[in-house]
């Protein structure tokens, strides 16, 4: 009987959520703002959960209170990526989606959500995952119940039928067995799947405006939904108090779906001016999504994609950086976002220096990408994003100056999210 008790008492404790907790960071330096130089030595105070104030110095602790001691770090705003896929890994062959159940693509998001929060990213989008698994990832990280980052989730992208999002490459009894019910034909139609989308407990919504890299559809990159059917989309999110991202590699369904008035523009490989102007016009982000094109990088000619893919990755990896350094050029905001599941997750901070590098941005505008810029495209601007008495206790720590030295973020070595310390 002991030793049942011991047992039970050990599963309890494992499946407990996780405490916020009241304590002190220490810091050596602080970036409570990308746009702000950091401060020096400081004290922030978390309390359940949020920041109660960022303090000059090292105060000292008192009853209750837990000292945390990164003085020789520096430690900013939990990083947000704006565009990832928890339950999938990069590489597989496409009929795994076949025998991938629900309750095993759960459990492989579980392992990268706490890989994704421990690499710094304490807030992500999930953009496409099955009808359920985003959510309850989404639900468990809240509660403390596993490790991991805030999850705002799409569950399916709402796709036009044969077209990127919808299943195909199978025999017609096993496509039916794995359709999403995801798809849709004309306006009216498309405001039902927002719906339906909503009911589910969607906090955003995606849609596949063009044709897509990684799905065995071969029909190019152009548009496939129309601007009504987007149109329709947007308007009846907009009802529902939803964002829209839009999946969208070639000019017109980019040009389309910005119209249309979508909140952001996944990838956006081909955009021209009229896509930007449209972008510009509507106040549409591009979210750039660079490391999505380094992971089918190191994929191609390895086995990996069939060819119907192939030919569509060697189509996009020769643009790659253009169309963020115009949406950059034109004034287009950009957030951040990786597309991770496309590449191994934990590598997301990567898209830093290729934002550097490619795009023309400074160290603290990259940051600010994926931080107060993000923020605001996600709707947390008040709540994530920035260190500030109030805000949700999502903190990191590097090593080094990330304001001077992007890549710093590559490699952190203190995560906290909703005041939880992840390990």
């Amino acid at each position: 009987m002991k030793r049942i008790a011991l047992s039970l008492a050990a599963s309890l404790s494992v499946a407990s959520p996780a405490l916020a907790e009241n304590v002190l960071i220490h810091a050596g330096r602080v970036i409570t703002d990308a746009a702000r130089p950091a401060l020096g030595a400081s004290t922030v105070v978390v309390e359940n959960g949020r920041i109660k104030s960022v303090d000059a110095g090292h105060s000292a602790a008192v009853a209750g209170q837990r000292v945390i001691d990164l003085k020789g770090k520096t430690i900013l705003p939990g990083l947000i990526d704006s565009h990832v896929h928890l339950t999938g890994d990069p590489g597989g062959d496409f009929r795994d989606e076949a025998v991938v159940t629900d309750e095993l693509a759960t459990l492989i998001g579980a392992k990268n959500a706490r890989i994704t929060a421990l690499a710094g990213f304490t807030t992500v989008r999930d953009l496409g995952s099955g009808q359920v698994t985003g959510f309850a990832l989404r639900d468990a990280t809240a509660k403390g119940l596993i490790p991991g980052p805030r999850i705002l989730s799409s569950g399916p992208a709402i796709s036009i039928i044969g077209g990127h999002g919808d299943v195909s490459g199978f025999r017609p009894e096993v496509t039916a067995i794995l359709d999403g019910q995801n798809t849709c034909t004309g306006p009216e139609q498309c405001a039902t799947r927002v719906r339906e989308a909503s009911k589910r407990g969607a906090d955003v919504i995606k849609i596949t405006a063009t044709g897509g890299v990684l799905s065995q559809q071969g029909r190019g990159l152009g548009q496939h939904f129309t601007d009504a059917e987007m149109k329709a989309v947007v308007d009846t999110a907009r009802s529902l108090g939803l964002k829209v991202a839009a999946h969208a590699h070639g000019a017109s369904g980019i040009a389309g779906a910005a119209r249309a008035g979508v909140d952001s523009i996944e990838h956006g490989t081909f955009v021209d001016a009229e896509g930007l102007k449209a972008m510009k016009a509507s106040g549409t982000a591009m979210v750039p999504t660079l490391m999505a094109f380094t992971g089918i990088r190191e994929r191609l000619g390895k086995g990996i994609y069939t060819p119907t893919v192939e030919v569509k990755v060697r189509e996009t990896i020769a643009n790659v950086g253009k169309a963020m350094k115009a949406a950059k050029d034109m004034g287009v905001t950009v957030a951040f976002g990786t597309d991770s599941g496309v590449f191994e997750h934990g590598r997301n901070a990567e898209e830093f220096a290729q934002m550097v590098e490619l795009g023309g941005f400074t160290p603290s505008e990259a940051l600010a990408t994926a931080t107060t810029g993000a923020a605001k495209l996600l709707g947390l601007e008040s709540e994530v994003g920035r260190l500030a008495p109030g805000m949700s206790a999502d903190i990191i720590a590097v090593e080094g100056d990330p304001q001077s030295n992007i890549r710093t973020l590559e490699k952190v070595d203190f995560v906290m999210v909703r005041g939880r310390v992840i390990q």
